[in-house]
């Protein structure tokens, strides 16, 4: 059985995981896209949603503790 710490720490993890993978890629896409590099688009736009697949990701993997 899954426990609510544990539940909390899947929280905590997909928010910080997403916020630090989803802001790299902003960061760095924006800052392409200012000087000139228009390829920097293909990171900024997926930024987000790549950001919330992470916390999917998470969330299936302790879902696949739960019995039955």
């Amino acid at each position: 059985m899954v426990s609510r710490s544990e539940i909390l720490i899947l929280g905590l993890t997909a928010g910080v995981a997403g916020s630090l993978v989803g802001g790299l890629m902003l960061g760095i896409g924006l800052g392409l896209v200012v000087n000139g590099v228009h390829a920097g688009w293909v990171l900024v736009l997926p930024a987000a949603p790549v950001a919330g697949l992470l916390g999917y990701a998470l969330a299936r993997r302790l879902a696949r503790r739960l019995p039955g």
